[in-house]
């Protein structure tokens, strides 16, 4: 059978033609943007870390008081529905869940989302925007800051903004984590649970880390430490990127090898078929 990705999507459960997955423009709650959504890898039929991805939806909804009578069976069936509908192998799909009475859940598919070797064996280039995420913890649509930084970053040739706040901490990027070791130590730095976004990658970096026996500091890296030099590695991370390098910081540049991040994407990437 032709693969038809994005031919069909879910809605609320039943699958219909893309074309007819469209929100209510009049709806209160579109206008405000009040919804969650998740960004899945499908590899070879396979549903990459579903639960945990279905958990954080979940924990977004609480976090912005979005009320919806859709259980996790409901979910892994429906992403379930749209992998046979278009017979996905390979894919990016996408879980959109908006608030009012009823909820209406959207799931739909892409293109596998993938980045050249090049990304990986030489780093990515970013520049840093000041600003800070409104309910960092909650992966809500309010995305225009995320919108403006990303934008001024492919305006500068970069790859990815990374944000910082009134304190002078890199928190996060637009669509990624962010990590860094430490010249002195080679301890791992990245930002509290409670100010970032928790990723799902970046749980699973967490872990490589530990089982590579690298200690992590929950402290966010400060841009001006970063410009003295006192980090010697940076990378970033979500779940289309895995751990990406990071080879320039504005006009910063950092030097490879990227062993290290490399390292941890190999071993997180092969955990991605295991649950």
């Amino acid at each position: 059978m032709m693969n038809t990705i994005g031919l069909h999507a879910v809605v609320n459960g039943k699958v219909v033609m893309a074309s007819e997955a469209v929100v209510p423009v009049t709806r209160r709650e579109v206008q405000y943007g009040f919804s969650v959504y998740e960004a899945l890898r499908i590899i070879k039929g396979h549903a990459v870390h579903l639960e945990d991805h279905i958990r954080r939806l979940n924990n977004s909804c609480r976090g912005i008081g979005l009320v919806h009578s859709i259980t996790e069976e409901d979910f892994v069936a429906w992403v379930g529905l749209l992998i046979e509908a278009d017979d996905i192998d390979d894919a990016t799909v996408r879980i959109l869940l908006v608030g009012g009475q009823p909820s209406i859940c959207y799931i739909t598919a892409a293109p596998l989302l993938t980045y050249p070797d090049s990304y990986y064996d030489g780093g990515i280039c970013t520049i840093t925007y000041e600003g800070e995420r409104f309910l960092p913890a909650c992966k809500t649509s309010n995305l225009l800051l995320n919108y403006l930084a990303l934008r001024k970053a492919n305006e500068a040739g970069a790859f990815e903004a990374l944000l910082v706040d009134r304190h002078g901490r890199i928190l996060e990027g637009t669509r990624s984590n962010f990590f860094a070791f430490s010249k002195a130590d080679g301890t791992l730095h990245t930002a509290a649970d409670e100010l970032v976004l928790e990723g799902i990658t970046r749980d699973r970096i967490l872990k490589a880390a530990a089982l590579d026996g690298i200690d992590v500091v929950f402290e966010p890296p400060r841009l001006s430490d970063i410009h003295a030099g006192k980090y010697d590695e940076l990378f970033i991370s979500s779940t289309s990127m895995g751990a990406m390098p990071v080879r320039k910081v504005d006009d910063l540049l950092f030097s490879d090898p990227f062993d290290r991040t490399q390292a941890i994407c190999r071993r997180i990437r092969s955990w991605e078929l295991d649950d």
